[in-house]
């Protein structure tokens, strides 16, 4: 008989155990290195996979001093290199003149680091953004052209 008593209330404990929700894992981090220096960035905008609940972190964006020509080189966690990601960054050469880029697309599971090295010795980093696509592309319905959400992004201002 006391086996019994016993067994109901730890059966009881072990149930309301289940209902219970652990709080979600925090956001992925993203690591910009330069030459000997580092920074962890979280992330800047930050949705779950249907993109129905985002988090916006004002304060998420990094700074880092990056020397002209110094390369930088990016990596990711598996939470971020498991899905397509990219990184979009902008430079100004020698004359001040700004100008936009992208790598190309990384395609789940294929690498979780890239190497941005700009072309010029002179030109000058100015920021750099990790971006991890979100669901698959669809057709924006005014224009017919495909779209391509942007799930989260992680911020390095160089300076």
């Amino acid at each position: 008989m006391p086996r019994r008593l016993l067994a109901a209330p730890v059966a009881a404990l072990l149930l309301a155990g289940c209902g219970a929700t652990e709080p979600p894992p925090p956001p992925p981090q993203v690591t910009f290195t330069a030459g000997a220096a580092s920074i962890v960035a979280r992330p800047a905008q930050y949705c779950d996979v249907e993109l129905t609940q985002c988090l916006t972190d004002v304060a998420a964006p990094v700074r880092l001093a990056v020397p002209p020509g110094t390369p930088v080189q990016v990596t990711v966690p598996p939470e971020i290199a498991q899905s397509p990601w990219q990184v979009v960054f902008s430079y100004a050469d020698a004359a001040g003149t700004p100008t936009d880029e992208r790598s190309p697309v990384f395609g789940p599971d294929s690498r979780s680091d890239w190497t941005l090295q700009l072309g010029v010795p002179e030109d000058r980093l100015l920021t750099a953004e990790v971006q991890q696509y979100g669901p698959p592309p669809q057709p924006n319905p005014q224009t017919g052209e495909l779209e391509f959400p942007i799930r989260a992004s992680w911020v390095l201002n160089a300076g």
